[in-house]
């Protein structure tokens, strides 16, 4: 039957103005309709008599506006930068400053014409390694608007940290960064007051603590708690029901106190003070949350600070005027060809109310593994589960989206360059588990997960992960590959969803291909969410990336690093690729997607690329007829 014998309005609505225009039922039809775009995750929610359509951009990709709408040509958006990552540390003794928040700017109204905008997602800083600041964040930038990133934090021996959206906390001593910072990319775009962000945290007169990041809605905390400064909420993405916080500030590194607490809206917490000490934390990637701060004790060796989290864009327009209903409630909702699809793109509640009794089909993916550095090995993607389940309300069921496991550290020692592994993801008692992570350099065994990590480089070839790990069938991924057993040349790469990795090849052994990932199911292949336009793992802007035989791929494996040869290419689905070493130092390791489970590619060494690069975070999908 039609979505119109369900008692959903909104459906009928959509169904109506987005799919046949043919044969709605009157009482459901509003007299107008609004823009036609396409790009990125579709959210269609309903605010008060209005009914929103959303575009979030949790990775770089293209608003398309085809068609201009009755409700006018205006939009209202809300941009993030990417976070600042945390200062590190090898002073004796220091704790370093958080990273700064992303850039907080939101508006309403905003003018656009029929043709495509570029969106461009701010990456998250790496974390400072050693006596480094963290790096800023990355720009997020659409509709000629842009986003700061934020600043990076102070590293521990005198660090004063990075100016940014917000600005980066100090390590001891030294001074917080300036928030507020903008990069017109015209003279007709300069800095609106109140701002998009604050100062980070100085340091007091004493070593125990750094200062905090700066966030969007305060300050970093100077000394004391350490904490990072407040984010701002905002119910853009999902509606006024679900608003979400954005814009943390990460907290400092302690040394005789415990590291501070990230700021709500992503911020990654302080290394914590038990012996020998401890990198930060990452911030919480779509969030353009700060990465933490680095403590390190005495006789210790260096650590780094956390990677701040990726930034996000959302933009929205009014596309109705009704009041809606809704058989179950959670995630991003939108209608595509008779059914009903909510997309978890962070962690949630599906709720089915008492009166819910259907069949879903869901695609669980785990977070990719991060790759190693150091001539490490590339991460393996995310598990990938798919099929059908009854639900019955009412029924309040948890979603978790798995994270990406962090990047492998630029140290030269063995298994302790290994990348971090993946979380895993869930829904209704089905779990992908997260992907295995890069093993590192001299033999370090790639981790086992939803697909296994690839291995590190000789003298004692590091062995493959093993996929579909825990077992389930059918099998959620594949292994990894080995690593050269040539020294110095290739890692081995990340296993897919789709297919193991490619061996470590060549005379100049070039790193481990990532495995391919897979093709989402039809169901869930709506065209206003397809990703690109573009080619190749690395394009998102929707749901997956482009792949063998068309859009919508995910949970692709990374390629490993090579210090001779070059870097193994990721596989369809998000998976990042691996660098090159010294030779070539423009080839590095790129992270895998958010919301894809790709994994991370693996590092080498020298100037920006020995660093293993972090896994894409996971997803769920969950769909029935409307």
């Amino acid at each position: 039957m039609g979505i119109r014998s369900q008692n959903n309005p909104l459906a009928a609505y959509l169904d109506v103005f987005s799919n046949t225009g043919t044969d709605a039922v009157t009482p459901y039809v509003a007299p107008v309709s609004g823009l036609s775009a396409t790009g990125g995750v579709i959210s269609d929610y309903t605010s008060g008599p209005a009914v929103y359509r959303v575009h979030i951009f949790n990775s770089s990709g293209t608003f398309d506006v085809t068609a201009p709408g009755d409700f006018g040509d205006t939009v209202d958006y809300l941009f993030i930068g990417g976070g600042g990552g945390g200062g590190g540390t090898s002073s004796d003794p220091g704790g370093a400053g958080g990273g700064g928040a992303g850039g907080f700017k939101t508006a309403t109204s905003l003018s656009v014409t029929s043709g495509p905008y570029s969106v461009i997602v701010g990456a998250g800083g790496a974390g400072g390694n050693g006596s480094n600041n963290g790096s800023n964040g990355g720009d997020t930038s659409a509709l000629s608007i842009t986003s700061a990133g934020g600043g990076g934090g102070g590293h521990g021996d005198a660090g004063t940290a990075n100016a940014g959206g917000s600005g980066g906390g100090a390590g001891y001593p030294g001074t917080g960064g300036a928030g507020n910072q903008y990069s017109p990319t015209s003279p007709l775009f300069p800095a609106p007051a109140p701002g998009q962000g604050n100062n980070g945290g100085n340091t007091p007169a004493q070593f125990d603590q750094a200062g905090g990041g700066g966030g969007a809605g305060g300050v970093g905390a100077s000394g004391g708690t350490g904490n990072g400064g407040d984010g701002l909420s905002s119910v853009y993405a999902y509606g006024p029901g679900s608003p979400v916080t954005y814009s943390g500030g990460g907290g400092a590194g302690g040394y005789s106190v415990s590291g501070g607490s990230g700021g709500p809206g992503g911020g990654g917490s302080g290394g914590q003070t038990a012996s020998p000490g401890s990198p930060g934390n990452p911030g919480t990637y779509s969030t353009g949350g700060g990465g933490g701060g680095a403590t390190r004790y005495p006789g210790a060796s260096s650590f780094f600070g956390g990677d701040g989290g990726s930034g996000i864009a959302i933009i929205r327009y009014q596309i109705g005027q009704l009041s809606a209903t809704a058989k179950a409630t959670g995630g991003a909702i939108s209608f595509y060809g008779d059914k009903t699809i909510h997309a978890f793109t962070s962690s949630g509640t599906f709720t089915a109310p008492a009166s819910f009794n259907e069949t879903v089909e869901y695609v669980v993916v785990g977070g990719g593994g991060g790759g190693a550095g150091y001539v490490g090995g590339g991460g393996g993607a995310g598990g990938y589960r798919t099929g059908t389940s009854s639900v019955t309300g009412p029924s309040p069921l948890a979603v978790v989206i798995g994270s990406g496991g962090i990047g492998g550290p630029s140290v030269d020692v063995g298994v302790s360059g290994n990348g971090g592994v993946g979380g895993d993801s869930s829904w209704n008692s089905v779990t992908s588990a997260g992907g295995g992570y890069g093993g590192g350099a001299y033999g370090g065994p790639g981790g086992s997960g939803g697909s296994g990590g690839g291995g590190g480089v000789a003298p004692s070839p590091g062995a493959a992960g093993a996929g579909n790990t825990p077992p389930v069938s059918p099998p959620q991924g594949n292994a990894g590959s080995a690593g050269s057993a040539t020294v110095n040349n290739g890692s081995g790469g990340g296993g897919g969803a789709g297919g193991a990795a490619g061996a470590a090849t060549g005379a100049y052994v070039q790193g481990g291909a990532g495995g391919v990932g897979v093709q989402l199911p039809a169901t869930f292949r709506d065209p206003i969410s397809q990703p690109g336009p573009g080619t190749g793992p690395q394009v998102g802007g929707g749901l997956g990336t482009p792949g063998p035989s068309g859009s919508y791929w995910v949970a692709g494996g990374a390629g490993g690093g090579s210090y001779n040869g070059v870097g193994g290419v990721g596989g369809a689905g998000g998976g990042g690729r691996g660098s090159t070493g010294p030779a070539d130092t423009s080839i590095i390791a790129e992270s895998g997607v958010v919301n894809t489970g790709g994994g991370g590619g693996g590092g080498v060494t020298g100037t920006g690329n020995a660093r293993g690069r972090s896994g894409g975070s996971g997803i769920v999908i969950i769909a029935y007829p409307s």
